[in-house]
């Protein structure tokens, strides 16, 4: 028995300073449960992954582009250090400790002053195991799923072994809430060997896996560094080749804008098993979280879902946008903030209203959720004033009044 085992806390971050020095696989893990706990977070790294960088876009957290140096610390309450330097980090703990900073390391646990226990989420509870001894991630991360499991079947029993099966599974993650993924696309990531993620799918469940679960970053940031589709059908196929069950995570639905079925096919000429697992679509559930029907009696029974992700003018376009201003219901329109002005152009010159009502959803579902209001005729202008970011589901016609004649 241990003598002295870790004595578990839980640490009310909100507002106060975090320093996370790395910005690889391990930071792209930890700092969403930072980001939700409120916490300040510093990354200090030369790089980051793709959808940390994204962070730092978003304003999540504040990237410093660099070393860590001396004096890094100060004022800190906590500290996660996930470089590949071991001499850095044995520095950087060093520091940590002078500075009573409770301190994680990603390289070497029994240097540390803090262990991050395997977390999970269920109804409101935050279910957090560490092993007695030197952390041991495998049976953390397996009692956790059983509590977890037991609490959302209301079993409170552990699960039998899961048999783990070779192939791929295009899962939908749903908008961005971790609660709004399937049951079944939650256990195929619970039982994955390999995790391919873009950076719009629910990234908080990524922190829920175990350490030996394999996340490769298919972050495609707009405007930015992106994997391209071949190298992720080629991936895909490689790690189910090698006897992997491989979970490809998307946001939203596989199929909805998300190139599901490109996946499913290069995954079938490669006589690959793929199972697919539908998601919630950012277009109906982002603007239900907001308040807004796509749908309403006496107001619209119909909309119509577009990707804005080229301009009206554009000849790659096979929208018919002239069709669609003819329209009387919901037109909601994904991957199209940048392209809002000029849709919302085309729209009125081809006769709709330029009073209609729209209303732009940014990060829907998450903590980040905000709504900006604006008409047809000035949506261009209050998006560029308001600083609206994708991702943001756009929503125009009269059912983005509805909630407010109430």
């Amino acid at each position: 028995m241990v003598e002295h085992p870790a004595y578990p806390v839980g640490l009310r971050l909100t507002g106060r300073r975090v320093v996370v020095v790395g910005g690889g696989q391990v930071a792209q893990r930890r700092l969403p449960a930072l980001i939700a706990a409120g916490a300040d977070v510093t990354l200090i790294s030369p790089s980051a992954t793709p959808s940390v960088e994204a962070m730092a876009d978003a304003g999540e957290i504040r990237w410093e582009r660099r070393r860590f140096q001396d004096g890094d610390l100060a004022d800190a309450w906590y500290a996660l250090v996930a470089t590949a330097d071991t001499e850095a980090n044995e520095r950087i703990s060093a520091e940590a400790e002078r500075s009573r900073v409770w301190c994680v390391r990603s390289d070497d646990a029994g240097a540390a002053t803090a262990w991050t226990p395997a977390t999970g989420r269920s109804e409101g509870v935050t279910v957090a195991v560490l092993t007695t001894d030197t952390p041991d991630p495998r049976r953390s991360a397996a009692i956790r799923d059983a509590v977890v499991e037991g609490l959302r079947d209301g079993t409170l029993v552990a699960p039998q072994q899961r048999t783990r099966t070779p192939g791929v599974a295009l899962v939908g993650g749903g908008p961005g809430d971790p609660d709004l993924i399937t049951v079944r696309g939650r256990r195929l990531l619970a039982e994955a060997d390999v995790v391919i993620a873009d950076r719009l799918g629910p990234r908080d469940l990524l922190d829920e896996l175990p350490p030996h679960v394999e996340v490769i970053d298919a972050a495609k940031i707009p405007y930015g560094r992106f994997m391209a589709q071949e190298a992720i059908n080629n991936a895909l196929i490689e790690h189910a080749k090698a006897g992997k069950a491989v979970v490809r995570l998307k946001g939203g639905d596989p199929y909805v804008f998300g190139r599901g079925m490109e996946e499913l096919q290069a995954l079938a000429e490669a006589g690959i098993t793929c199972t697919v697992v539908p998601g919630i679509s950012s277009s109906i559930s982002v603007p239900g979280a907001a308040g807004i029907p796509v749908t309403h009696r006496g107001v619209a029974h119909e909309f119509t879902v577009v990707s804005g992700h080229v301009a009206p003018d554009d000849p790659r376009s096979l929208v018919d946008w002239k069709s669609l201003a003819q329209l009387r219901g919901t037109l909601v329109i994904l991957m199209g903030v940048d392209k809002i002005g000029a849709i919302a152009q085309a729209l009125v010159t081809h006769g709709k209203n330029p009073d209609t009502p729209v209303a732009l959803v940014q990060e829907g579902t998450t903590a980040a959720q905000r709504r900006v209001d604006a008409t047809l005729g000035s949506v261009g202008e209050v998006a560029r004033a308001e600083d609206v970011k994708p991702p943001a589901v756009i929503v125009i016609g009269d059912v983005v009044t509805v909630n407010s004649r109430a």
